[in-house]
């Protein structure tokens, strides 16, 4: 097992998780506007799908590889190709952070739960991401990839829930000093177009 590798893995989680995003803006607003706990209620859904997505990742993916290869690395190809045109997407779009819609005033704990899981669950970027994501952070020779994929998807949830948790309960501060720190956009951009290019390189050459 190399461990380098989920430590890697970890770390481009954690810079993404951190750029801003319709997931994390969608957190924020939520912890605005109805409070702490509706925050992480929103951030349960969204986690609990991304189960979803590492279940139809670790049994489709592990199913079509376990015996050839080459569809590994045409997975691998196509995301690099796929993250270098995220990291296109995210240089031609704006800096600013707009934090002004997506409100769910008075919305019930499950309600939010709910939403959360089906904003993550119907939504077909995230499937591509994680098909684009996961194969290249393979990390071991003795463990099945269906339990590979399983770490990773566990990996991606704990560590995005980390972040995503600390923007439910620091809402407040983040969007105070979003607002008094207009070039924080300009950076966290920059950092979510750098990940996506390094991984994108590791995924072709490492």
């Amino acid at each position: 097992m190399d461990y380098s590798i989920l430590l890697a893995f970890s770390l481009a989680t954690f810079a993404l998780a951190l750029s801003p995003g319709p997931d994390n803006i969608f957190v924020m607003i939520q912890s605005i506007s109805n409070g702490r706990k509706y925050g992480l209620a929103t951030v349960a859904g969204l986690m609990t799908g991304c189960l979803v997505h590492t279940t139809l990742l670790a049994f489709g993916i592990s199913a079509v590889i376990k015996n050839n290869p080459f569809i590994l690395v045409s997975i691998k190809v196509f995301g690099a190709v796929y993250l270098l045109y995220l990291s296109w997407v995210v240089f031609k779009a704006d800096s600013n952070i707009a934090l002004n819609d997506q409100v769910d005033k008075n919305k019930g704990l499950l309600d939010l739960f709910r939403k959360g899981f089906i904003m993550n669950v119907l939504n077909p970027k995230v499937t591509i991401f994680f098909l684009a994501f996961f194969p290249g952070f393979l990390f071991s020779d003795e463990i099945s990839n269906v339990v590979q994929f399983y770490i990773l998807g566990m990996l991606f949830i704990l560590v995005s829930s980390l972040v995503f948790g600390s923007i439910a309960l620091l809402a407040g501060t983040i969007n105070s000093y979003l607002n008094k720190n207009k070039s924080t956009g300009f950076l966290l951009k920059w950092l979510q177009i750098i990940v996506f290019i390094a991984i994108a390189i590791y995924l072709l050459f490492g």
